[in-house]
């Protein structure tokens, strides 16, 4: 604990297991509001065959309880008073989920798999922070599913949302479905952009009107940024509100087409272990933005997270939350 300002600092944890990453944030609130924030993700890949089995595999399991076991001891040393956790698509795919919720509450979590409209909303939450007042659409492209939502966040606080759909569109997804051989063939490519496609057409001819502005979040759009600069070394203040153009995902796309799995992960700007989801993760962003008529995106580094520790500040100063939803929390001993 600490002051800021003559405001006592809340310190708050978020952990979110996602299809192919599991993030940790520490939080620091004030009066409700976050003051600053740091994140810690490794890639777990929890959705290991889920999409061709509907289960989850033990060593998927035991990646991502390993990963939890150091958030919890990460979580107590920054003297976090509560902790919220998500899972998303994989989780809500698995048959035999409760392998993996059991062992989240044996290390003192309450694990909660979230509807994808939540996630939705929690991440354009987090995003439109940046874009107060303006119109955006908020795109989340993950390992099993894309969230996108369209609204505005005012400068009262207040979300109005106008479209808000969970797509089973993700890169660990796709790269299953189609990609066969390594590196695929033309035609795996070619399939597994039409099913994405037809999906976002769809979803984009169901507003009257697009907004200007498309926001992009997730490890596909940052690491498409570091990959398109080569950097050597991640700078999320470099890559935080970046502008990435359709010519660059295209040129990612054509680099990567005919590479080996473990000749993408030699490339500049990637996690090694981010390496065999890369390529769908590029023809999905390739999809959205061809779809939504885009020429640019913007990346940005908030995402659900974000959205989680501006709502447990509500949730910790007895306001309503902004997006109608009430995290449970627990606390470590």
């Amino acid at each position: 604990m600490g002051q800021d300002g003559g405001c006592e600092l809340t310190r708050v944890a978020a952990i979110d297991l996602g299809t192919v990453s599991s993030r940790l944030s520490l939080a620091e609130l004030s009066g409700g509001r976050v003051v600053s924030s740091r994140k810690h993700t490794e890639i777990t890949d929890l959705g290991e065959g889920v999409d061709a089995t509907g289960r989850f595999c033990e060593d998927a399991v035991d990646r991502v309880v390993a990963a939890c076991r150091g958030f919890v001891e990460e979580a107590r040393s920054f003297g976090a008073s509560c902790v919220c956790t998500t899972l998303t698509s994989a989780a809500r795919d698995a048959q035999n989920a409760s392998l993996l919720l059991d062992r989240l509450s044996d290390l003192g979590l309450v694990p909660q798999v979230i509807p994808g409209e939540v996630e939705a909303r929690l991440t354009f939450y987090g995003v439109a922070r940046d874009f107060r007042g303006e119109r955006i659409a908020v795109a989340d492209s993950g390992g099993g599913s894309t969230e996108i939502a369209v609204g505005s966040l005012t400068n009262d606080g207040v979300v109005e949302l106008e479209r808000v759909e969970s797509l089973n569109i993700g890169c660990r997804r796709v790269t299953d479905r189609f990609f066969h051989g390594d590196p695929p063939a033309d035609g795996d490519l070619e399939a597994a952009s039409a099913w994405s496609a037809e999906q976002f057409d769809a979803y984009w001819k169901g507003l009257d009107d697009r907004p200007e502005r498309l926001v992009a979040v997730g490890g596909t759009v940052t690491t498409l940024v570091a990959i398109t600069h080569e950097l050597e070394v991640y700078d999320s203040s470099f890559v935080h509100l970046h502008e990435l153009s359709a010519s660059e995902v295209d040129r990612c796309i054509e680099r990567m087409r005919k590479l080996s799995v473990a000749e993408i992960a030699q490339l500049k700007g990637i996690q090694p272990k981010r390496a065999h989801v890369m390529l769908a993760g590029a023809v999905i962003v390739r999809e959205l933005m061809r779809a939504g008529g885009y020429q640019t995106l913007t990346v940005s580094e908030n995402s659900l997270l974000a959205g989680m520790a501006a709502t447990i500040g509500k949730v910790l100063s007895g306001m309503p939350t902004a997006i109608g939803w009430t995290p449970e929390l627990s606390h470590l001993g």
